[in-house]
């Protein structure tokens, strides 16, 4: 079984959201959206939930006079497939080039492909300059852009909240808490600033270590988990913790999966 987690830049349209999220149908595990991000994260699982969630986003939004903070190439921004219990990483790659070409040629969308070859925030560096889609159209299209898609193994996306409105402070924690196993930014989220994580092996480094890390150099206000998280994951954590951590017995895939049935 193969997980995707799409990234549709719209965060701000609730009715919108659930209108495309609804496409997915009962491949849908999770949603998470965020008006300042302007950016809903739909936590789905197979390859046909994340074409119709891509369909309709192209049909219903547009990147003209977006303007949310987190950086996008697209409206649908991102697809990673992710292997699960039973599948390796050559099955999500193949998932992955089979989502590229349906895109290219369903939609017009190009695409850039990245995983084992290319990392993600390479790809956002390079796109439309000295990097070429992998398929579809050498420019964006005028209202979709382009889409990433990649294959990579599950990691956990974790925000956590400082006790300040320095976005400079945000920035520096992010550039010191960023490591192999950490990617950061340090980001204005209306009145409010974050340091915003991938945890690309949360088994490494989990929720736990991310925000105490963070909490070692500053006082911060909270946490949040973006989408769903590994159920090792949590379990490694102490359930005390998870109030404070922005975790809960039903954030984990396996809880979603075993709801679905």
């Amino acid at each position: 079984m193969l997980e995707c987690v799409v990234n549709i830049s719209e965060g701000r349209d609730p009715i919108l959201i659930e209108a495309i999220a609804a496409t997915a149908g009962r491949d849908l595990l999770d949603v998470h959206h965020d008006p300042h991000h302007h950016r809903a994260v739909l936590t789905l699982v197979g390859e046909e939930a994340p074409r119709a969630v891509a369909r309709a986003a192209v049909e219903r939004l547009t990147l003209v006079g977006h303007d949310g903070v987190h950086p996008r190439l697209g409206v649908v921004d991102v697809v990673p497939f992710v292997p699960l219990g039973g599948s390796d990483v050559a099955e999500a790659v193949a998932a992955r080039d089979r989502y590229a070409v349906w895109s290219a040629t369903e939609l017009g969308v190009p695409c850039f492909c990245y995983g084992p070859e290319v990392t993600l925030p390479e790809v956002r560096r390079r796109a439309f300059t000295d990097l070429s889609p992998t398929t579809g159209p050498p420019a964006p299209h005028l209202t979709a852009g382009a889409t990433c898609v990649g294959a990579r193994p599950l990691l956990v996306a974790y925000n956590v909240w400082l006790a300040t409105d320095d976005v400079e402070l945000a920035r520096r924690l992010a550039t010191a808490v960023r490591c192999p196993h950490v990617r950061a930014l340090g980001l204005q989220v209306g009145a409010r600033v974050q340091v915003s994580m991938n945890l690309i092996a949360p088994h490494e480094v989990g929720p736990a270590a991310a925000f105490d890390r963070v909490a070692a150099l500053t006082t911060v206000a909270g946490a949040e988990l973006v989408g769903l998280v590994p159920e090792p994951v949590l379990r490694a954590v102490p359930p005390e913790r998870w109030d404070e951590l922005g975790l809960a017995e039903d954030t984990t895939i396996e809880v979603r999966l075993a709801r679905r049935g």
